[in-house]
């Protein structure tokens, strides 16, 4: 066999490898970028009950409201335990429904000024304020690598690679119609 035979043949095979390669390589970087979502999100899971603890002792009128949260925080935390790519999209919305009602809960503060001027409420709502900062930088990421992700599975031959190895796609993080809707502070103060 001459040099251009090998050639001929070695090309397509180092083109279908360093793709197979591209494609573990960035599935990897989706999973690792999912997992820092979870790492953030299980902070703020973590933080809520100790945020509730403190506003209940104040908050006499938002038992319901509390009590949503506490509800919402124990699916979440359900939802967690599964596999992460089969429950991503139902996780992101209660996740969404979540960050939605705790919202709301910070915004009710503002009507006692007992716990507004609480140190351990200020110092938890500044926490609470960093993670949810945190967990909007590692929903980008995410939604980053799942984009080179599906770039490189839907471009010839990565469908066909991708096909071979089965990679799974998971969703994209987006936030519920409900969320897109700018938030009026009179829904949580009347």
């Amino acid at each position: 066999m001459d040099l251009v035979s090998i050639l001929i043949i070695a090309g397509p095979l180092a083109v279908v490898y360093f793709w197979y390669v591209s494609i573990v390589t960035k599935n990897n970087a989706v999973k690792e970028a999912f997992s820092g979502i979870d790492v953030q999100l299980k902070k703020r899971t973590d933080l809520i009950p100790n945020i509730l603890k403190i506003a209940n002792k104040f908050m006499t009128h938002e038992k319901e409201l509390l009590e949503e949260v506490t509800r919402l925080r124990a699916d979440v935390l359900k939802a967690s335990q599964g596999n992460a790519a089969v429950n991503s999209e139902e996780r992101f919305k209660l996740e969404g429904m979540l960050e939605n009602k705790m919202s709301g809960l910070m915004v009710s503060v503002e009507n006692y000024p007992d716990l507004k001027s609480q140190e351990n409420m200020v110092e938890a709502q500044r926490v609470f304020a960093d993670v949810e900062e945190h967990i909007s930088a590692s929903r980008r990421n995410y939604n980053s690598a799942l984009t080179a992700l599906k770039n490189s599975v839907e471009i010839f031959p990565g469908n066909l690679i991708a096909k071979m190895v089965k990679v799974d796609m998971p969703a994209y993080f987006e936030i519920p119609e409900i969320e897109r809707k700018a938030v009026n502070a009179d829904d949580f103060l009347n």
